[in-house]
């Protein structure tokens, strides 16, 4: 296999070159990587930037990429799957601490808590790499601030696919910052879809069933004090999207705050 590093490329090469402080590989396909933050950046918890690493041709291959770190981190967290043949993670998969890569420092993004209207639970919704963004959400202040309740569900293909979500919600209580603010507030339910696990089965699947609600112990959703925010492929934003408009929630932007919202710069299987 070669062994493709961004340590290669000289740092005056490529503006808004940022250095990589730590890498962690949860699985075969899954790796998350922390790199230093630009000092213009200024960036609403949830939101996402343009990441990228030069190309053979010396342009740019660019993704965008939400920041899984919340607004108020010294450094920027990304979460990314890993495409053996990707134009961009074929090489991204195999940075080291000390490496650069291109982070440009304008955000952008729905998966903000201004997109929403007040209410008391808030629905964190997610598929594989989709949980970055709420890995963001739940350790702003923020978030605790506005909602009295927090539900995450995540839903990988396998049991191995959800450990970036379990270690982020076992560390919430020793955030120095929200830990103390969480307890008996935040409900998470990862499920799997090839594997068997105490939730198994789809996001869509367990909404439209009540299952969750039975897991959990909550109230259905309901628009007057429910919200929700979606991050997962097309497919599912689509699926859980009419799920949420038959129970009479309607989508939301930054111009437009409503019960629930979506991202739509999804990054397919071609990164």
């Amino acid at each position: 296999m070669n062994i493709h590093s961004a340590a290669a490329v000289p740092a005056e090469t490529m503006p808004d070159a940022q250095t990589v402080t730590q890498v962690h590989h949860w699985t075969d396909g899954l790796f998350s990587f922390r790199v230093t933050r630009p000092r213009s950046l200024r960036f609403r918890s949830g939101e996402f930037v343009m990441i990228g690493l030069p190309g053979d041709n010396g342009k740019p291959v660019q993704r965008a990429y939400s920041i899984a770190s919340p607004s108020w981190d010294d450094e920027l967290e990304f979460y990314s799957i890993k495409v053996p043949e990707g134009a961009l993670t074929s090489r991204l998969q195999h940075i080291q601490t000390g490496d650069q890569i291109i982070v440009r420092p304008k955000p952008v993004g729905t998966l903000v808590l201004d997109a929403l209207l007040p209410g008391k639970r808030l629905w964190m919704l997610a598929t594989g790499t989709g949980i970055a963004p709420f890995a963001s959400l739940l350790r702003d202040p923020e978030t605790w601030e506005r909602y009295e309740e927090v539900v995450l569900m995540h839903c990988c293909r396998t049991n191995a696919e959800l450990a970036y979500g379990q270690t982020l919600v076992d560390a919430l209580p020793d955030d120095p910052l929200i830990g103390e603010q969480i307890a008996g507030r935040l409900y998470y339910h990862p499920s799997a879809t090839r594997e068997k696990n105490r939730f198994t089965g789809r996001i869509s699947d367990n909404l439209t069933s009540g299952r969750v609600y039975e897991d959990l112990g909550l109230a259905r959703i309901d628009p007057e004090h429910d919200r929700a925010m979606l991050c997962g492929s097309m497919d599912f934003n689509r699926d859980v999207k009419a799920i949420l408009e038959g129970l009479e929630l309607n989508e939301g932007a930054n111009s437009q705050p409503r019960e629930f919202v979506l991202e739509k710069a999804f990054v397919g299987e071609g990164v």
